[in-house]
């Protein structure tokens, strides 16, 4: 069949389909590739604005298509899919160092920094295991912890978390396995399917965390050492008959005299030559 019919039929001029482009995108190509290799994680908008305010003339629609030949468009970073999680009760274990519950809180000091609280308690008798404070707390660090706890305690038969990067992290899931202990997740936007955590937290903020302004970390670490050893000796829990954590744990008994603070912190970079200093904690104004 000839060209004229196949134009034709497909009604096509037989100009349009001998025409050639003599447009030259040489230069243009040049300066995207250019800008491109200089910025690698900057996208398209970001090239454009370069090249318009450097004086091109180029509108965005030929940039945009010169762009997407080269091959430039970043690549999105997808968000990892969690492993479907299964809806379980709570229920209270029928001896300690069954089942730990662990979670993290976030405060901020007088200047604005910001700062987390990784806690963990035993769900037994609801004892505060170990309060850990610090700018920045990382998967790394929480198996530290627990190492150490786990150390001076009875390993733990079962640890309920939610589903943070730090607990969903390789490194967790390899340690849960050599120490054979099983990570119960909660499912995403269920909080109280922690709930032994979650009041233990409420707690622990208005006790503390809302109750004073503090300059440094040392000022928290100090106020959180003071408020675990009333916790877990004095605080009567509805929960337990009225019972503070330890009191239950010995039935009724006094306490032996032991560390309630399970960890000692790992010491930061800042300010760690001012022990023998005086803490002196701004009280919070609340207002009703």
């Amino acid at each position: 069949m000839s060209i004229s019919r196949v134009c034709h039929l497909l009604r096509l001029s037989r100009t349009g389909y001998y025409y050639r482009s003599i447009k030259d995108d040489s230069t243009l190509i040049e300066l995207i590739q250019s800008k491109a290799n200089v910025h690698p994680r900057e996208g398209f908008w970001k090239v454009y604005n370069r090249l318009r305010n450097e004086g091109s003339k180029d509108n965005h629609k030929r940039m945009y298509r010169i762009y997407r030949k080269l091959g430039l468009n970043i690549r999105r970073k997808t968000k990892r899919r969690l492993p479907q999680r299964v809806k379980q009760p709570l229920v209270q274990p029928d001896q300690i160092d069954n089942t730990w519950s662990m979670d993290f809180m976030s405060d901020a000091l007088e200047n604005g920094r910001k700062f987390r609280s990784f806690n963990i308690i035993d769900d037994y008798n609801r004892e505060a295991l170990h309060i850990e404070i610090d700018y920045s707390l990382k998967s790394s660090r929480v198996l530290w912890i627990l190492n150490h706890l786990i150390h001076k305690r009875n390993k733990p038969k079962k640890i309920r978390m939610d589903n943070g990067p730090e607990f969903i992290a390789n490194i967790m899931q390899q340690w849960s396995e050599m120490h054979e202990i099983e990570f119960k997740y909660i499912e995403p936007g269920k909080p109280m399917q922690n709930g032994y955590i979650e009041r233990f937290n409420r707690t622990y903020r208005e006790a503390v965390l809302d109750s004073y302004i503090f300059e440094n970390l040392e000022e928290a670490r100090a106020e959180t050492e003071i408020f675990m050893k009333d916790y877990n000796e004095y605080r009567p829990h509805d929960a337990l008959g009225g019972m503070s954590p330890l009191m239950w744990k010995y039935g009724q008994l006094p306490p032996p005299t032991i560390s309630l603070s399970g960890v000692d912190h790992i010491t930061t970079s800042e300010n760690n030559n001012n022990n023998d200093k005086k803490i002196e904690i701004k009280s919070k104004k609340v207002y009703f």
